[in-house]
């Protein structure tokens, strides 16, 4: 019904003039208040409809709940892990401050070798050379004084062997190699 009634105005709204020419904006507001008049007001909310309330008479408790020790061992492994992580992102930091110093180092000797070089080719003169060693008083060797070595005969070697470690002492020393592994890892 209320569709038919908006279709049908009172006043068609076209050819409709008011005394000062301009559109009157209430207009659809009055024809529609007209047209529902006598009605009662709907309501818009007759779906929803009331929430029911229980009551309890005794408070209700939730029992306490139990630590698994999978779910501790877990947490403990994780924690290690995190530990580790740490642990090694703290040596990449120090290895990555060496690796930069030596660097540094390189680029330094690098520099230091140019100009060595290039003394030691200003140095290196044979004549320069020559006329030192005479000056200090070398000569060639003369005849009498090369001696020649013969090396024509075998050669020898004594082998001593270790004696065979009981199954005590590889334990002990592969113990002790870890030890020095695991001190040596975290120092």
């Amino acid at each position: 019904m209320a569709a038919s009634a908006a279709r049908k105005l009172r006043h068609d709204r076209t050819n409709a003039t008011y005394g000062d020419l301009a559109y009157n904006l209430e207009w659809e507001l009055r024809e529609r208040q007209l047209s529902h008049a006598g009605e009662l007001p709907r309501r818009r909310e007759e779906a929803a409809a009331a929430p029911k309330v229980q009551s309890v008479s005794q408070e209700q408790v939730r029992p306490r709940q139990r630590l698994s020790v999978f779910a501790a061992l877990g947490f403990l492994a994780a924690a290690g892990l995190a530990v580790l992580t740490l642990l090694c992102y703290v040596q990449l930091t120090a290895l990555s401050s060496d690796v930069v110093s030596l660097n540094q180092e390189l680029d330094r000797l690098q520099t230091e070798n140019v100009t060595l070089t290039a003394q030691y080719a200003r140095m290196f003169d044979l004549d320069t050379v020559k006329k030192a060693a005479e000056s200090a008083g070398m000569a060639k060797p003369g005849s009498g004084q090369v001696f020649y070595l013969d090396l024509s005969g075998e050669d020898s070697a004594v082998v001593y062997q270790q004696r065979e470690q009981s199954l005590l002492e590889r334990l002990m020393s592969s113990l002790n190699h870890g030890v020095y592994a695991v001190v040596e890892y975290f120092d």
